[in-house]
């Protein structure tokens, strides 16, 4: 009995350990994904007018910004999500889902207008998840 006690404590611990060191995917905030590559102008103009002050935006709190270079492979996270080619290009991630994608940057409100509508998308796509739980409750 004391070893199948022993048993079920270390089952617990490692379990514990594992959904602390690696959170289940749909608790991971959104991102928006920045598809870019060395050299792009375009790229720059993005870093020097948006970069500083995105993460102290909303937008940037609630989707932070993940830098993916088009000639590097697509980190192991993100394999199911379409390559890009065209840089700077934006996609808005979350929970394994596309909620948009910006390509280009024709400058400042063309971003963020873009930007708030996928963001928009997000929040009813979440606001839909939340409806059919509720609706739907889990056994238990």
């Amino acid at each position: 009995m004391l070893q199948r006690s022993r048993t079920l404590v270390l089952a617990a611990v490692v379990l514990l350990t594992a959904a602390i060191a690696e959170p289940p995917h749909s608790a991971r905030a959104a991102e928006l994904v920045m598809f870019e590559q060395r050299g792009c102008e375009w790229c720059e103009r993005w870093n020097t007018e948006i970069g500083s002050i995105y993460p102290k935006t909303e937008e940037g709190r609630m989707a932070p910004l993940r830098r993916v270079d088009i000639h590097e492979p697509m980190p192991d996270d993100l394999t199911w999500l379409r390559p890009e080619v065209f840089t700077p290009s934006f996609a808005l991630v979350h929970d394994g889902r596309e909620y948009g994608r910006i390509r280009g940057y024709p400058g400042e409100d063309f971003f963020w207008g873009l930007l708030g509508q996928m963001i928009d998308k997000l929040k009813q796509g979440a606001a839909r998840a939340i409806d059919g739980q509720s609706r739907n409750p889990s056994p238990g």
